[in-house]
C-alpha cells in the first residue's frame, strides 16, 4: 500500500527533524557556525516532508477514502483535505513560504537569520503535528 509506504518515509523525515531540533536553542540566538548542519539537517527534512505530505500523502490519503482524485488540481486536493479537518489552507500555505524561503531567499542580516530560524523551528512542529493528524486518521 503506498500511504503506509509513504508515512512510513514520514516518519525518518519527522524523527530527523525531532533531532535536529532538540539539538538547537530555542529561541534561537547562538553563532551559526557552531549549528550549520543541524540547521541544514532542520531545512532539508522540513522540505522533504512538506513535499512528501503535498505531493503523494494528501492524494494517497483521499483515494483511500474514496474521494476521486485523478485530474484534481493541487488546490482542489487541499480543500478537501481541509474538510477532513486536517490542516487548514493558510497553515499549508505558510509551509510552503517556509520551504520557498529556505531555498530561494538569502538574508544577510544575523538578525534576519535568526528570526528565519526561529520561524523554522516553529513551523517545522506544526508541520509534525500536521502529519501526525493524517497519520492517525489513516490508520482509521
Amino acid at each position: 500500500m503506498r500511504l503506509k509506504s509513504y508515512l512510513n518515509e514520514g516518519e525518518i523525515h519527522k524523527t530527523r527533524i525531532l533531532k535536529a531540533i532538540k539539538k538547537l536553542p530555542y529561541p534561537f540566538e547562538e553563532k551559526f557556525d557552531k549549528y550549520e548542519e543541524t540547521l541544514d539537517m532542520l531545512a532539508f527534512r522540513f522540505s522533504k516532508l512538506q513535499s512528501l505530505i503535498g505531493e503523494k500523502i494528501f492524494r494517497e490519503y483521499l483515494k483511500k477514502n474514496f474521494f476521486d482524485v485523478e485530474g484534481k488540481s493541487f488546490f482542489d486536493i487541499l480543500k478537501e483535505i481541509e474538510k477532513e479537518g486536517i490542516v487548514d489552507i493558510d497553515t499549508w500555505n505558510e509551509f510552503r513560504k517556509v520551504r520557498n524561503f529556505i531555498f530561494h531567499e538569502y538574508p544577510l542580516e544575523d538578525n534576519e537569520k535568526k528570526e528565519i530560524i526561529n520561524f523554522l523551528i516553529e513551523k517545522s512542529k506544526k508541520l509534525i503535528e500536521m502529519f501526525e493528524r493524517i497519520k492517525n486518521a489513516s490508520i482509521k
